[in-house]
């Protein structure tokens, strides 16, 4: 599988947005709340601390067989940032297996954003091969496995980190 560039993906109320370092600023503030770091650890980041890790990311995983696709969540009503999803894309000899994980700001959380932004992320996953998705969920962070749920992820018995891994095996693209 080739290196895969994220593209910006439209769904009914959201664009998906490739993540650019001049996302920092609102970023920052979208993600400000320390209640979000409660199951992932860590502290709010700065905008400069933000800026440096986009950098990084925006420059693309140093291992050519794997591929760091990130996006921010724009809101098209309110035209502003409300959150983050990523994939990070591997191959297995069987097509693209991509580990996935979102984000939304404490203002736009229980509004089905985060649902449908994955939803449409995983949708754009099938569309360059992929065929196994996973995410790893904290097993207390209800909204996250319900996020999951959403999507057809299921639970499996694997744990990594503390985290419960979820799995979902898509179909080619007919």
């Amino acid at each position: 599988m080739s290196v895969l560039e994220p593209t910006t993906i439209h769904t009914g109320r959201l664009i998906l947005l490739p993540l650019a370092v001049e996302h920092a600023e609102e970023m920052s503030a979208v993600l400000s709340d320390p209640d979000l770091h409660t199951f992932v650890g860590g502290a709010p980041a700065t905008v400069q601390a933000l800026r440096g890790r986009y950098e990084r990311l925006v420059a693309g995983s140093p291992d050519p067989g794997v591929s760091w696709c990130n996006w921010v969540i724009q809101l098209c009503d309110a035209d502003c940032l409300t959150g983050t999803v990523q994939a990070t894309v591997t191959s297995d000899g069987h097509g693209g297996v991509a580990e996935i994980a979102w984000v939304v700001g404490t203002p736009w959380q229980r509004r089905g954003i985060a649902t449908e932004a994955a939803r449409g992320l995983v949708a754009w996953l099938r569309g360059q091969g992929v065929r196994t998705v996973i995410a790893h969920i904290h097993p207390d962070h209800k909204a996250s496995a319900a996020v999951a749920t959403g999507i057809g992820l299921t639970p499996t018995d694997q744990w990594h980190d503390g985290e419960v891994r979820w799995r979902l095996t898509i179909g080619a693209v007919a």
